[in-house]
């Protein structure tokens, strides 16, 4: 299984990325935007994990240049940000988003059990 990462902070991408590896995921990332939707395009992940807050092209703007895709219907998208506000979530599974985790109530293992879940089928956010 393959796990597209779209985060800018250097430590959260490198804490993320061990934690997905460890669990047997292959990951590639992106830290900005704009340069995420292309590189999702070529590598075909079965899941995203989106932050919001980006440089060059927020997160919404990526979910919705994302649900555009045809070829990336089936792709999995879990939204984990620190924006927890609870119309913020609502328009993350408005937009098409799969999950919508708050980082700051989840440890990077619980992330990496929510997009089991995720990718099992299952919504959730908290």
């Amino acid at each position: 299984m393959k796990i597209f990462l779209v985060e800018d902070d250097p430590l959260l991408i490198d804490i993320y990325g061990t934690k997905f590896r460890n669990a047997g995921f292959e990951v590639e990332n992106s830290d900005n935007g704009e340069k995420a939707v292309g590189a999702i395009m070529k590598s075909d992940p079965d899941a995203i994990v989106l932050d919001l807050v980006l440089p060059h092209l927020d997160g919404w703007g990526v979910l919705s240049a994302l649900r555009k895709q045809k070829k990336l219907d089936k792709v999995k998208i879990m939204i984990l940000s620190n924006l927890g506000q609870d119309e913020e979530i609502k328009k993350g599974y408005d937009m098409g988003a799969n999950a919508y985790l708050v980082k700051a109530h989840n440890t990077p293992s619980q992330v990496v059990e929510g997009v089991r879940k995720m990718l099992a089928g299952k919504r959730s956010s908290k």
